[in-house]
């Protein structure tokens, strides 16, 4: 059909979808078996909210649906090049994806705890960091009573490795 016969008012945007965090080119993508867990939970709620739209505005379903469509897409994706890394198969006396850290940074009297994981379970307020992040990267591969310096612009700081544990 020409445009000349189309309303401007039946156009629809193409939704825009925020990414999901970053993963690299070329770089697997590794999860836990919790964070697998998680991305299908979410993709399940996605396909929930589509069944819970409301159907008195055909034009805002639409728009709903499409939207949603869009990040289902993206979740698909990351779901489909997902790699579960097994916890159990890891040398547990090393720091390696998947890795639950106690740690003792700089001159702190307290520990802190972080797992290495993927990127989308990364959430540092839950203490888990991303296995791309430098912090993560500066520890992989380290042991118990080990230290990694991480070089800041007007400081050093030290992270004492504490403990190692991988837990699912």
């Amino acid at each position: 059909m020409s445009r000349g016969f189309v309303k401007e008012d039946d156009q629809e945007d193409i939704p825009f979808v925020a990414p999901r965090a970053d993963l690299p080119e070329g770089v697997t993508n590794y999860v836990t078996p919790n964070g697998m867990n998680e991305l299908l939970v979410e993709k399940q709620a996605f396909a929930d909210e589509k069944e819970q739209l409301d159907n008195t505005n055909e034009k805002e379903r639409r728009i709903a649906i499409n939207h949603i469509n869009a990040k289902l897409q993206l979740l698909t994706n990351r779901i489909a090049t997902a790699k579960i890394v097994d916890l159990s198969k890891q040398p547990q006396d090393e720091i390696r994806f998947g890795a639950l850290i106690t740690l003792k940074i700089g001159s702190a009297k307290t520990f802190q705890k972080y797992q290495i994981v993927g990127v989308d379970e990364a959430d540092i307020a839950k203490g888990k960091i991303s296995f791309i992040s430098p912090i993560a990267r500066l520890l992989t591969d380290k042991k118990v009573g080990e230290k990694a310096i991480l070089k800041l612009a007007k400081e050093d700081r030290v992270f004492e490795i504490m403990d190692i544990s991988y837990e699912s």
